[in-house]
């Protein structure tokens, strides 16, 4: 047999043994790590298309929480995970983020992730405790600059999105506030509401049903216009902070290595999920945007928000020991 038949037959086998592994997949159920405590936007987000693919699949979608260190301790136990596609990581933009607050981190982003899809987006809200005499985003801003370093603020954690929010919410409004870190949306969420702090920025998916029932007030949203998710709110451009635009968003990986096959087939049940009418309901109901993207389509994404959050941060001058 000379070497050019070798070749084809070797890639003929592999093709082949690739459709059989994800025609076979998934045999048994799958865990997704979650860098967040149990009641938050995130696990909202998986629980609800996990239930999906357990109905198309007949294997549970299990979540093992790992919070703490804005999801670095989640993304170190996925690089040490086995690449068989049964170790999944919700990522949240926190994880492109962190490299360039953290010393260290335990992951590279280029080369220890395999790219799924991008799940959802969903602007960042401003809340404030319903207590706090402000109506607006201006009034929010003369209430700090009258009382400066008297107001708090929460976030989901060191280095995410919400903290780097109100890191530029304080750069640009030339505010003082004093940053209250918490390990997670349900944590942070519950200290607002309880006055232990004064505002936040929020992923629109946790502070949806907390805006609704009144026990928080929304003042904007983050996006450069208006949300087709909150339509009455400014956006914080609108209100003033002209170059404020930043949004949230979460994909799902997988370590590196996991057979293509299996993240495309991921990728596409979880897209036929998230264009079904039904699906595309509850999750604009939760404030998220579906997305669905291609795992190439995932990669070239999160390279792009890795190197605008470089910006972002070197302009706060953010840092984390």
């Amino acid at each position: 047999m000379n070497r050019c038949v070798r070749v084809l037959l070797a890639g003929w086998l592999l093709a082949l043994c690739g459709g059989v592994l994800a025609q076979a997949y998934p045999s048994r159920p799958i865990r997704v790590i979650l860098g967040f405590p149990p009641g938050g936007g995130g696990e909202i987000l998986v629980r609800t298309i996990g239930q999906k693919l357990t109905e198309r699949w007949g294997q549970p979608i299990l979540i093992d929480n790992r919070p703490g260190a804005a999801s670095n301790i989640a993304a170190a136990e996925l690089v040490k995970s086995p690449a068989d596609g049964y170790s999944l990581l919700y990522m949240p933009a926190a994880l492109v983020v962190n490299p360039w607050l953290y010393a260290k981190v335990p992951y590279d982003l280029a080369k220890d992730f395999t790219p799924v899809t991008l799940l959802a987006s969903f602007p960042l809200v401003l809340v404030v405790h319903p207590e706090v005499p402000a109506k607006s985003v201006a009034e929010l801003v003369s209430l700090a600059k009258s009382r400066p370093g008297a107001l708090n603020f929460a976030s989901i954690g060191n280095a995410s999105p919400p903290h780097l929010a109100g890191e530029t919410f304080k750069l640009q409004s030339g505010v003082s506030a004093i940053h209250v870190p918490y390990k997670g949306g349900g944590p942070a969420q519950a200290a607002l509401m309880a006055g232990e702090v004064q505002f936040m920025f929020d992923t629109a998916v946790s502070a949806m049903p907390h805006i609704k029932s009144g026990r928080t007030r929304a003042l904007a949203v983050t996006t450069r216009n208006r949300s087709p998710i909150f339509p009455g709110l400014p956006s914080m451009a609108e209100a003033g902070l002209k170059d404020f635009d930043l949004d949230g968003w979460a994909g799902l990986v997988g370590p590196a290595g996991m057979p293509a096959e299996i993240a495309s087939r991921l990728q596409r049940e979880i897209a036929q999920i998230l264009r079904a009418p039904d699906m595309a309901e509850r999750l604009t109901s939760l404030g998220a945007d579906a997305r669905g993207t291609t795992p190439d389509e995932f990669r070239r994404f999160i390279a792009a928000e890795a190197a605008k959050w470089k910006r972002i941060v070197e302009a706060s001058g953010a840092k984390i020991d």
